[in-house]
């Protein structure tokens, strides 16, 4: 009997622990509404591919049971699923456990901030604190508390065909300069042309050089240059009247061989260009730096310490035996007119490339061809051209980069990624494939591979630039992209400045571009709201709808407008 009684207090003990234990978790369950939240900012926001929660917790007096252990978790619950930030948990001063501690008699304060990835889902969301109450073996869980509402995604707004792919460009020239020269040496204190130099290789290449020009359809003269000299020994009167006198003969020469040919332009006041130096010193001194002779650096520094033509001329003369060899070697070479004959050869006309690119491309060059894409806006006839170019010019990296950037230009990314790979193949590292490969990377979501191709892609231009500006909006940097844009008036540079809360420089922005597009008035209405402008954001955001109609079911749930999303201008704009 004794024992019994024994067993039935131990038992009653027991009953009583676990029923208080229930009990004081359900008070706490009862009057969870005590405890207060703040959400900074009010509406959760989408940076760099995450949302971040900050929540400050208080915890009133008298409100934790001294033995229990709380775990909160706070979840964004949205249509077809949810996501679950990190959890954190919390006991009473007498509970087991390393946790935070709440005192009782004076509650306490939790500070938490995490992230969890960004998804398009997440817009309409709300977001809920789910509680699971410890003490001992017992357990309760309370009602999820509703604590924020909404995600505002405009950091997602990045506009895909924003990411710039970059073209090979051509190197065509429809006036290509030809410039065909000779050398006459003349003998010293001389002035006639001998047989010798008239009977020259080079002085019979330009006679000849006269009749093919006059003789083709797109080749146009466009004058001569003569250059005559005198070696700088010697007086500085004679050498000027020798200069003069070679300059003479030199263009008498050409005048004949114009004539001959019945060249009617030689006759013009300015086609010949004439130039004389009486005392060739620097052309002495490149040849001589170019030589073996043995003196050649005390040469050089008379030339660097004097100035002086006569002193120069004395101090040299003054090394007897090196003097000789500059006689021999150096001296007659500078004694001598340039001969150069100035061409203009006329290429294809545009309409006559164009003919030729759609019927016969084989009868152009590579970068004819490559130009012929360039003469028209229509992006299908631009992919025909770089295909007939790469299968003519398979070896020049550019045919099959202009391929991918054509095919880019279509949203065929794989189409396009194949073609810059087979460019990268051809040559590989050029700056133009690698910032394509990169803006492909890019479009695909892989944001590291983008940026260990644009790494590569020094040298790509403003598109690389641009790229990178696109690379740091993804990635929440938006100073940074601010400055990889620039001066550019794209959406995407826009929204650069409103996520880094530059509102003026991104109306200024949204204003100076000329698209015609929804996304451009969205985000201007975007600018309007945050700035309190609210006749700008009706009339913005009716003709982001009126341009693109998906923008009345997105500004419908869009948080930026939630303050709107009862007013009557509001709902006309978007039902």
């Amino acid at each position: 009997m004794k024992r019994t009684t024994i067993k039935l207090f131990a038992f009653l003990a027991l009953t009583a622990v676990v029923f208080a234990g229930c009990s004081s978790l359900e008070k706490m369950r009862r009057n969870a509404g005590d405890i207060s939240y703040t959400v900074t900012p009010e509406v959760l926001e989408a940076h760099g591919g995450q949302v971040n929660a900050n929540i400050r917790v208080r915890i009133p007096a008298g409100y934790f049971d001294r033995r229990a252990t709380l775990e909160a978790t706070p979840v964004l619950v949205y249509e077809g699923g949810e996501t679950a930030f990190p959890s954190y948990t919390i006991q009473g001063d007498r509970a087991e456990g390393n946790h935070q501690v709440i005192s009782r008699a004076n509650g306490g304060q939790v500070s938490y901030e995490q992230s969890v990835p960004y998804n398009e889902n997440m817009r309409v969301s709300d977001l809920v604190v789910r509680i699971r109450a410890t003490r001992g073996n017992n357990e309760v869980v309370f009602e999820p508390y509703k604590i924020a509402e909404g995600v505002i995604s405009t950091s997602a707004m990045v506009e895909a065909k924003g990411i710039k792919s970059t073209v090979g460009a051509d190197q065509f020239q429809r006036i290509i300069p030809i410039t065909k020269t000779a050398e006459i040496l003349y003998l010293i204190h001389q002035a006639n042309i001998r047989n010798t130099e008239l009977t020259k290789d080079e002085v019979k290449a330009i006679n000849d050089f006269i009749v093919q020009v006059r003789d083709t359809e797109n080749k146009e003269f466009r004058g001569v240059d003569i250059s005559s000299y005198a070696s700088p020994d010697g007086p500085i009167d004679l050498n000027t009247r020798l200069a003069s006198q070679r300059e003479n003969s030199a263009k008498s020469h050409l005048s004949r061989q114009f004539t001959r040919a019945r060249i009617a332009e030689a006759n013009d006041a300015d086609f010949f260009d004439l130039r004389t130096t009486p005392e060739d010193w620097e052309g002495f001194k490149q040849l001589v730096e170019r030589s073996n002779i043995q003196d050649k650096e005390l040469i050089l520094r008379v030339l660097s310490m004097h100035t002086d033509p006569e002193v120069r001329e004395r101090e040299i003369k003054n090394m007897s035996s090196t003097f000789e060899v500059l006689a021999d070697e150096i001296l007659p070479q500078l004694r001598r007119s340039r001969l150069s004959v100035n061409v203009e050869e006329i290429g294809k006309s545009d309409e006559e490339i164009s003919d030729l690119a759609s019927s016969n491309p084989s009868a152009l060059n590579v970068e004819e061809i490559l130009y012929a894409a360039t003469l028209t806006d229509n992006v299908d006839e631009q992919l025909a051209i770089y295909q007939a170019a790469a299968s003519q010019f398979a070896n020049d990296w550019r045919t099959h980069n202009n391929v991918g950037y054509a095919l880019y230009k279509k949203d065929d990314l794989s189409g396009a990624k194949v073609a810059f790979e087979r460019a990268n193949s051809t040559q590989a590292n050029q700056p133009e494939v690698m910032n394509n490969l990169g803006a492909v990377a890019l479009r695909e979501g892989d944001i590291a591979k983008a940026e260990e191709y644009f790494g590569a892609a020094a040298g790509a231009g403003s598109a690389l630039d641009n790229n990178l500006g696109v690379v740091a909006l993804k990635k929440g940097l938006y100073d940074e992209a601010v400055r990889y844009f620039g001066n550019s008036v794209s959406n995407n540079a826009a929204l650069a400045k409103i996520l880094a809360g530059n509102y003026d420089a991104a109306l200024s922005t949204l204003n100076a571009n000329t698209e015609e597009v929804g996304l451009k008035y969205y985000l201007k209405a975007i600018v309007a709201v945050r700035t309190n402008d609210t006749d700008m954001m009706f009339d913005s955001l009716r003709k982001a709808t009126d341009l693109d109609a998906k923008y009345k079911q997105y500004a419908a749930t869009d948080m930026e407008f939630a303050r709107f999303f009862a007013d009557a201008t509001f709902r006309s704009i978007v039902q």
